[in-house]
This record gives C-alpha cells, sequence and structure tokens, in this order.
C-alpha cells in the first residue's frame, strides 16, 4: 500500500460547476448525484472554488430573510481551495484528512483539476490492501 498515490484513488468522472452556474441547477444536480460538494472551474478547467452543501445553506437563509434571487454559484463557492498534488501518498493523505477534517480534496496536475479523492476513497483502497493480506 505504500506505493499508492492519490491518482491511484481519485475519481476522474466529476460533476463540477462554473462561477456563473445557476446556484439553484447545481443544488439540484448535487442532489440527484448523491454528492455533498463539487469543484467549481474556469473555462480552462482551473480550479477556482469549491461548492458544498455547507455553503448551499446560505441560499436558503438568503431566500427565507430577504426574499433575494437566489443567484449563481459564483456567490456562495469557497475559494481559494485547499488541494492535493496526484503524487502524494496514501499515507501523506490520510494524515491531512485526519488532520484538516476535510471530505474530499481536489487533484491539481500543473493548475489544472484533474480529479478528486475522498476519505471514502481512502478507505475503500486501505480495504481492498488489507482483505488481500488476509
Amino acid at each position: 500500500m505504500k506505493s499508492l498515490k492519490v491518482k491511484d484513488l481519485m475519481s476522474r468522472k466529476l460533476v463540477s460547476f462554473t462561477a456563473q452556474t445557476n446556484v439553484v441547477e447545481a443544488m439540484d444536480a448535487l442532489l440527484k448525484g448523491g454528492f455533498s460538494g463539487a469543484p467549481v472551474v474556469d473555462d480552462d478547467n482551473n480550479l477556482i472554488g469549491v461548492l458544498s452543501e455547507a455553503d448551499l445553506m446560505q441560499v436558503i437563509v438568503q431566500d427565507s430573510y430577504y426574499d433575494e434571487s437566489i443567484g449563481i454559484v459564483g456567490d456562495y463557492m469557497k475559494s481559494p481551495v485547499d488541494t492535493v498534488d496526484p503524487e502524494m501518498d496514501i499515507y501523506a493523505l490520510a494524515e491531512k484528512f485526519i488532520k484538516e477534517h476535510r471530505r474530499r480534496y481536489p487533484v491539481l496536475k500543473n493548475g489544472r483539476l484533474v480529479g478528486q479523492v475522498s476519505r471514502r476513497d481512502v478507505l475503500r483502497a486501505a480495504e481492498g490492501y488489507i482483505q488481500h493480506e488476509i
């Protein structure tokens, strides 16, 4: 398992949004896909933020208090975003998850979004390795 890298675990097929995506459409995509968040990219696939379920709670607050139009993803996303490199090993990644209490990290190579890795991805890899060893 020592040789496992982020690139071996990460998801490459991602739901992502642009800053101009309607926030209600983004919420719908997350709910339908069963995702708790997604990266936000520009036209060149550069990561510019992340939109999470927690960020979308603001949509509800905004609507209930101010009765304003809902807005776009760029109004609610978090930026800057902590990321990981595809060459990071699984142990360093696990330590990062423990230390920073995150659910997922976008994976960047040369500044471009190439994937996403979650705590669950690490656990799946570890489970497979442990079962193989038994």
